[in-house]
């Protein structure tokens, strides 16, 4: 069976989907999957263990000059690449109206359908044109985790019941992610600061930060610090001077990374700290000992699932304190290895239905 996920951005957006991958070979002998990512998410996917063809777009970037030759010939481009493989089923996991017209220009084989969602979710955008071009729109719970809308999506569409087990599928292909010439550190002992995020208002004070890494610096971690841009790399920058100040502190700015890299370096390391973000949630999808920090009250919708230990959302408004997020990574320490209990939002898995 030959299936093709649509699911073209955000960063956190994506790694909610990656799920669907291997609930759909776990129960779909045969499976072949391809998916339809902005082109700056792909290097991600290509950890993906099981996808078979990664069919790379840059509609956001086409969008900004739609008239432009460059851009009708990339589009051309990207529509011959799409429609190379007849698929048995079209998935839009997205719901907008850029994901619609990519699976409605997908190419169905014979018998062949498309599926999309036939309403909106708390807290998830959602237009109208998605289920106008499905062939089977299907309903999902309005109050659910994007993780689990996305996987109880393709159960439905695809009729079968979900994995007892929640798996991203980035573990076994951390081997192949590119490991670049980064400052000499303990990787092992050391916990990533995600600072970085596209809205204001979901960003931690800078000096909740320093705080934090000398709390750390004194437990015997060191910091690393993650940035996707100039902006970024300069709260990264100033992060570190303060900390670096102290005969006992110790902390690196690691480069501009690529996501397969990003990615690898964040699963050689001891535990993540950051905002509500994409590569916080590529934490969560690592199993990396994690706290996440929400000003706005919407960790049951995004965030890691707190009843594990391992992984935990602190929430307070108008930002989290430091000693609430110290003996939250305290508490994540303390977590036994192994054997973990499932989310709570996949208590009502069932077989995909509401």
């Amino acid at each position: 069976m030959k299936i093709l996920l649509v699911k073209l951005s955000s960063l956190g957006d994506v790694v909610h989907a990656l799920p669907v991958v291997q609930d759909i070979l776990a129960a779909v002998p045969g499976a072949r999957i391809d998916w339809v990512v902005e082109k700056s998410f792909a290097p991600l996917l290509a950890l993906c263990t099981g996808l078979q063809r990664i069919i790379p777009c840059e509609i956001r970037r086409w969008r900004k000059s739609a008239l432009s030759s460059d851009t009708r010939q990339a589009w051309r481009a990207f529509k011959s690449e799409l429609q190379q493989t007849g698929y048995d089923a079209v998935i839009d996991l997205q719901g907008l109206t850029k994901s619609a017209v990519v699976a409605r220009m997908a190419r169905l084989a014979p018998g062949g359908k498309r599926y999309a969602l036939a309403n909106q979710t708390e807290g998830s955008g959602y237009e109208a044109p998605t289920r106008w071009v499905a062939d089977v729109a299907i309903r999902i719970r309005p109050r659910i985790h994007a993780v689990q809308r996305s996987r109880e999506l393709a159960a439905q569409a695809l009729g079968y019941r979900l994995p007892p087990r929640l798996d991203f599928g980035l573990a076994k292909s951390l081997a192949l992610a590119p490991q670049p010439n980064l400052p000499p550190e303990k990787k092992a002992n050391s916990v990533v600061f995600v600072h970085g995020t596209s809205r204001v208002d979901k960003e931690w004070p800078l000096q909740h930060w320093t705080a934090l890494g000398r709390r750390l610096n004194a437990a015997g971690y060191q910091v690393a610090l993650a940035h996707g841009n100039d902006r970024e790399r300069a709260k990264s920058q100033s992060i570190a001077r303060v900390l670096n100040e102290s005969a006992a502190g110790h902390a690196v700015v690691w480069p501009l990374l690529p996501l397969d890299a990003l990615t690898g370096e964040l699963g050689r390391c001891a535990g993540v700290i950051g905002v509500d973000s994409g590569v916080s949630h590529i934490a969560v999808a690592l199993d990396l000992p994690h706290v996440q920090l929400y000003n706005f009250d919407t960790a049951w919708r995004t965030g890691p699932d707190s009843a594990s230990g391992r992984q935990v959302s602190v929430y307070a408004h108008p930002v989290p304190g430091v000693d609430e997020v110290w003996g939250a990574w305290l508490g994540c320490l303390e977590t036994v290895v192994g054997g973990l209990p499932e989310p709570a939002w996949l208590s009502n898995a069932g077989n995909g239905a509401e």
